[in-house]
């Protein structure tokens, strides 16, 4: 076959009338999108950003006075990126958000093929249900809700020593919109039931160990709720024996027992230690990140701003941002990403300049 003949470069008219006939066809010229589909490096629309607690924890309790949980299903503020509006997302895989439960109150049970953490930053007396299993809430506390398991949470009263209790809600649920992969279904009862004591998943699966003939047969952790006491005993561990990273401080990944991988299959997370007068070097890495200062005082350098945070804070590092951590006071800092999606998908890249 002879090579088509070079033409003359079309003029802008030209052009122009060419892609108005091929738009009626549902097509469109690449050569005009091209550099905007493959970047050079990684163009986030997500911003960095902060959420300072004495400023939005009026406005969490606020919403206790406006709406019940039941009503509400989920009582819940929406932690929004400036970049991202009216999309419900904090990067453009995760959502968060900030969930109230009253003393005596219950949020329904419900299922959905999102997976969920639940980060506890304020308050005691309330527990949450997954899969047939209640757990306590403390402050500090990380636990998971895997896609498609039945999850409830409730409230003491106040007479039972219930107060408010608020958490950090993160989700991938962005992440299964653009894959069109959203199921959800209520349940018939307010509440699921129980059929374990609670701590079972810790005694049969949190101790190195796990039963005889248990199989693997989901990718999520076997274990649901990881006490933060446990995690500061083993960052203070390391740390007192000089583990210190000169990046990250002190900083552990959370693991499926089962398995050795993340807890979730689309979520990692993280529980980072920065002893007092750290000074971070700068990193950037592809998977954007949810922090939530648990406690201390410090700095994060996120390009060319610089954000301090306090203990219930919550700030964003986009993809491919550089980022420099640097403490005050011994600080402990919370952070989930999408690192189990880009690691499976072999697009995962850092950088430690």
């Amino acid at each position: 076959m002879s090579a088509l003949p070079r033409t003359a470069p079309a003029t802008s008219d030209g052009r122009a009338a060419y892609y108005e006939r091929i738009g009626r066809q549902n097509m469109a010229p690449l050569w005009e999108s091209l550099h905007a589909l493959v970047p050079p490096h990684p163009r986030p629309k997500a911003v960095a950003a902060l959420w300072k607690w004495n400023e939005v924890r009026p406005l969490v309790m606020q919403a206790g006075q406006l709406i019940s949980a039941e009503e509400a299903v989920r009582r819940v503020l929406i932690l929004e990126n400036p970049g991202l509006p009216g999309s419900s997302s904090i990067t453009s895989t995760l959502y968060a958000g900030l969930q109230l439960i009253l003393p005596g109150e219950i949020a329904p049970s419900h299922r959905h093929t999102q997976s969920a953490l639940r980060f506890i930053v304020e308050g005691q007396g309330a527990w949450t249900a997954v899969n047939g299993e209640r757990t306590t809430m403390h402050p500090g506390d990380f636990i998971i809700t895997p896609s498609w398991n039945w999850h409830d949470h409730g409230n003491a009263t106040v007479e039972e020593g219930g107060e408010p209790v608020v958490w950090l809600d993160g989700l991938d649920i962005p992440l299964i919109q653009h894959l069109d992969a959203g199921f959800a279904e209520n349940h018939s009862a307010s509440t699921q039931a129980v059929v374990r004591p609670e701590g079972s998943s810790w005694a049969r699966f949190g101790h190195n160990m796990a039963p005889v003939r248990h199989r693997v047969t989901d990718p999520s952790s076997p274990i649901f709720s990881y006490p933060y006491a446990r995690t500061r005993e083993a960052l203070d561990a390391l740390y007192q024996r000089g583990e210190i990273d000169a990046w990250d401080g002190v900083k552990l990944r959370y693991v499926n027992p089962a398995t050795g991988g993340w807890p979730m299959p689309t979520m990692a997370t993280f529980m980072q230690f920065l002893p007092k007068g750290f000074q971070g070097k700068t990193y950037r890495t592809s998977d954007a990140t949810v922090f939530s200062v648990v406690e201390g005082h410090g700095t994060a350098r996120i390009g060319e701003q610089q954000f301090r945070f306090e203990p219930r804070d919550v700030f964003v590092v986009p993809s491919w941002q550089p980022v420099q951590l640097a403490s005050v006071d011994d600080a402990v800092l919370f952070s989930y990403s999408d690192r189990p999606v880009q690691a499976a998908l072999n697009l995962l890249r850092e950088e430690r300049l």
